[in-house]
């Protein structure tokens, strides 16, 4: 089998076309939950946290102070950004929240697999005999 040819058959599975459009969705979907965590999470969250902006929490290792985050980047100062890390928390959380959710809800449109029922073993007069055999041999 030639080299395009072998191509041609990989790319024309169904798992390969399955997964290129779940990616093209899966990038769709990530700025949905990125508008959906910045435009009308993000300002709900602030309003119970009086205004806290989590992207300007940070922490110098230098010991000085900066009153923004692009202060002390400005200084080349080394700080840990934890707010951008709860806020990668949170988006987590809200993606696998809805995920949960789009799952939950396109398995109830799935059919349900049938239910097969295994037929009772046929007993042969052979396994009859060998059982027979085996119940004498434990009485005795």
């Amino acid at each position: 089998m030639s080299f395009v040819s072998e191509f041609k058959e990989f790319i024309s599975k169904g798992n390969v076309l399955d997964l290129a459009v779940g990616v093209i969705i899966g990038g769709a979907f990530g700025k949905i939950v990125t508008s959906l965590t910045d435009d009308i999470i993000m300002p709900i969250l602030s309003v119970f946290t009086s205004g806290i902006d989590f992207k300007e929490k940070f922490f110098a290792l230098n010991g000085k102070h900066y009153d923004t985050l692009k202060a002390a980047q400005d200084a080349k100062a080394a700080v840990i950004s934890y707010g951008n890390f709860l806020n990668a928390v949170i988006y987590f959380l809200i993606i696998a929240f809805v995920i949960f959710w789009v799952v939950k809800m396109a398995n109830r449109f799935k059919k349900p697999a049938p239910v097969v029922v295994a037929a009772a073993p046929v007993v042969t007069r052979d396994q009859e005999l060998l059982t027979e055999i085996l119940a004498a041999l434990r009485t005795r």
